[in-house]
């Protein structure tokens, strides 16, 4: 399967080109590959790569972000009619007449000027040793001026930021950033720059249409190859119908397939029809032998939602979903069936029990309309004039908390439903909020809650099949469940006989079913037993003597140099959870949880 890769870093920064730079003209040992651009300083190696998390295989930020290569364009802040002052740049997107009568002449336009050069240093968290970080590095991107004292540019270009620099065109003063708001679904991110000398003389950039197949694209940004702006043209080559993977976020979006060359460095800059206008953020590539020049571009239907987003809530609060697994209904056979009198909707086959829709649907229903708009019996609905979009579109131009409504057909009676829309929540999360893992240190077990990241990190075979089917499979049954595992031992007199644990499942603490960290840390401080009896999956059980195990943590603590036994987050007080979900035989799927991962066509998620 062909490669989506995130790109950005560009090698401005580096005398000499990176083992990186020279390693990607090797042979590929398969048919799609990445060709990793340069950073100023890249982290260390990783200890191993998962090869299932999605298709993409990205070596980006959260996988030592030591290759990405990167989409973006420049964008237009041209017209006579934008004003220069700071009151006058708003949000919202302006579908204005043309802005600029001649695009041809690019150097004669000040919109060039809104397309500013993004420096980000980087750290990243060591999930295998939670209570560190990894080794600083650096990258470059691309950004541009929205108004409002705002920039946009692509989150994975600022993902796990310690400093952001921005540099306008022309200037030799780089000036700092604030990242205010990050979308990982949308690869989107908000910077702001206080400094008002920065802003000075500048016009930001207007947003366009969606636009059609074959018009002009010329994508503008800071790529490698130079330090100065870089300008690409090209076509529109697709409006993509199943919805765009977003390598970054692992989400299902719109997206703009365009033939304009996409380098890294481009990632974050704005796209640009005839007209001037920003039609879109240049974020991603396709990298495959077997194909050539596919970029993409992020339309301005969803940077408009994230901004959106970010205005009626004063944070990012991402795309929601219907939370539910659907199957085509092509087979006539099957339709007839489930008593569906036309060729139309889709089935239901599972629901996710955290999602709203499960108190509305059932495995079995069939939906027929979302909000009153037909679905059709390949999962698809009408978009614009002539052509048609994967249904889950319609759920993702929905904010968190809105409702829709469903036409439903069960057991051959045609019903309309309601349910809220929110974003979905993975048992295992491709994202750890806040950035750095929890962990909590008992007389040297390592518990921490499994992640993505941490998937990322670990080879495969330490993690063992059962917990990597869990990881795939499973859906979380109540809010905040997580899967908590051991992921080693650290060494000591009171925990001897248990040095060879690795990745394993807590399950119980002293009887009691273990729910996320939170709550074994919860149990650990409560327990007024003399034993601290831990069972593990495959019915594995550790025993500690409780004043033993808190006596050791000093010496453990001092002799790996860790400043503390629990992450900060574990220090608030614990909220018990209510309203938990009894696990049922279903939990365990025989299907996978994400789009990236399904092996048939006619499944996917909503």
């Amino acid at each position: 399967m062909a490669c989506v890769a995130a790109l950005f870093a560009s090698p401005a920064m580096l005398p000499f080109p990176s083992a990186a730079a020279t390693s990607s003209a090797s042979p590929a040992s398969c048919s799609c590959r990445l060709r990793p651009a340069v950073v100023a300083r890249a982290p260390r190696q990783s200890r191993g790569r998962r090869a299932l998390r999605r298709f993409d295989e990205v070596e980006g930020v959260s996988k030592k972000r030591r290759g990405i290569g990167g989409g973006g364009g420049g964008g237009v802040a041209g017209g006579s009619q934008a004003s220069s002052s700071r009151k006058d740049r708003g949000l919202s997107v302006d579908f204005k007449e043309p802005q600029v009568a001649d695009f041809d002449d690019l150097e004669e336009d000040k919109f060039l000027n809104a397309v500013v050069k993004v420096y980000c240093t980087h750290i990243a968290p060591d999930y295998g040793l939670p209570w560190q970080k990894q080794r600083q590095h650096s990258s470059s991107g691309s950004a541009f001026m929205i108004g409002d004292g705002k920039l946009l540019t692509n989150a994975h270009c600022v993902e796990h930021d310690t400093q952001v620099k921005v540099k306008r065109r022309g200037d030799d003063k780089k000036y700092i950033a604030k990242v205010l708001a990050r979308g990982i679904e949308c690869d989107l991110a908000l910077l702001s720059v206080e400094n008002e000398e920065f802003w000075r003389g500048t016009e930001p950039l207007h947003f366009g249409r969606l636009p059609c197949l074959q018009d002009s694209v010329t994508v503008v940004g800071y790529p490698l190859g130079g330090d100065t702006i870089s300008v690409t043209k090209g076509v529109v080559s697709r409006i993509e119908s199943q919805v765009t993977p977003y390598a970054h976020g692992t989400s299902d979006l719109l997206g703009i397939q365009i033939d304009a060359a996409i380098n890294p460095g481009n990632s974050g800059g704005p796209a640009f029809n005839e007209q001037g206008e920003c039609i879109g953020v240049a974020f991603q590539v396709y990298r495959s032998d077997e194909a050539e020049n596919i970029g993409y571009v992020i339309p301005t239907t969803v940077v408009s939602h994230f901004l959106n987003d970010y205005q009626k809530n004063g944070k990012y609060t991402g795309f929601p979903c219907l939370g539910v697994l659907l199957q085509k209904l092509e087979n006539p056979a099957l339709r007839e069936s489930l008593k569906v009198p036309s060729s139309e909707g889709v089935l239901v086959r599972r629901v996710e029990p955290t999602a709203p829709a499960s108190s509305v649907l059932r495995k079995g229903d069939v939906i027929v309309s979302f909000d009153g708009v037909a679905v059709g019996c390949e999962a698809t609905v009408p978009f614009r004039s002539t052509e048609r979009i994967a249904f889950r579109y319609l759920t993702s131009q929905k904010y968190a908390g809105d409702i829709a409504q469903l036409g439903i057909i069960r057991n051959g009676n045609s019903m309309k439903v309601q349910t809220v829309l929110q974003p979905r929540k993975h048992l295992v999360p491709f994202h750890v909020e806040g950035g750095q893992p929890s962990y909590l240190i008992v007389a040297g077990l390592v518990f921490t809650p499994l992640t993505e990241p941490f998937i990322e990190e670990e080879c495969e075979d330490t993690l063992g099949l059962k917990l990597l089917a869990k990881a795939r499979y499973s859906l979380a049954t109540f809010e905040g469940e997580q899967i908590v595992i051991v992921s080693q031992v650290l060494a000591h007199e009171v925990n001897i006989g248990y040095e060879h644990m690795g990745n394993q499942q807590v399950i119980k603490l002293n009887g009691t079913v273990v729910k996320n960290i939170h709550h074994l840390a919860h149990l650990v401080d409560t327990c007024t037993d003399k034993f601290l009896t831990f069972e593990f999956e495959d019915d594995f059980l550790v025993v500690l003597n409780r004043e033993e195990a808190v006596a050791a943590s000093s010496d453990i603590l001092k002799e790996h140099a860790i400043p503390s036994v629990r992450s900060s987050d574990l220090s608030e007080p614990y909220v018990d959870i209510k309203d938990e979900i009894q696990k049922t035989s279903e939990d365990f799927g025989e299907s996978p949880v994400t789009n990236f991962e399904m092996g048939i066509d006619c499944l996917l998620w909503a």
